[in-house]
């Protein structure tokens, strides 16, 4: 089973790309695909940027490692109760080439904060919103208090809770 697994995070120090990582690492017998968004950096999505280059190739490129995927694994920062802008951004240019954006592979959908709500509102506009463009979300966790509950020494969930939820979370999770 191939895992693309990624943060809707730009930063160097995301604690959402370890979140992800982690959790991708719990699949049985899965290769593991990471991807950084930052690879797939593009110019502000505008309508008038895209009658002037057209469809852009790192958005194209994008679509094809989650094509490739059967399952996908993506954890959300929260900026100010949204989507990062950096995820937003390549989210728009990719709904431009096609409206399936996640093409519907099985997902699992996680975001952690340094809060105790865990990204929690990130999380709610994502369940709502990434149906429509071909997320086939099974399942949700949210990681609360990152700081307080993620060994980064070891890159694992330190919270033996929190941990077990999430392993039981992949270990249901239907492919």
């Amino acid at each position: 089973m191939k895992i693309i697994s990624f943060a809707g995070s730009n930063s160097s120090k995301s604690i959402n790309r370890k979140l992800s990582a982690y959790a991708a690492g719990l699949f049985d017998n899965a290769e593991v695909e990471l991807l950084d968004i930052n690879d797939y950096e593009m110019p502000l999505y505008s309508q008038d940027r895209e009658d002037e280059i057209g469809q852009h190739p790192l958005a194209q490129a994008f679509l094809d490692k989650l094509a490739s995927a059967e399952v996908i694994v993506l954890s959300l920062p929260e900026n100010n109760g949204n989507y990062s802008a950096a995820f937003k951004n390549l989210f728009d240019w990719c709904s431009r080439i096609t409206k399936e954006v996640f093409q519907n592979k099985p997902m699992l959908l996680m975001a952690t904060s340094p809060g105790q709500r865990g990204g929690k509102s990130v999380l709610e506009i994502a369940q709502a919103n990434l149906p429509r463009y071909g997320g086939n979300i099974k399942a949700v966790f949210s990681l609360p208090s990152f700081y307080e509950n993620f060994d980064l020494g070891t890159n694992r969930i330190s919270n033996a809770t929190l941990d077990t939820e999430l392993r039981e979370t992949v270990s249901k999770f239907p492919v």
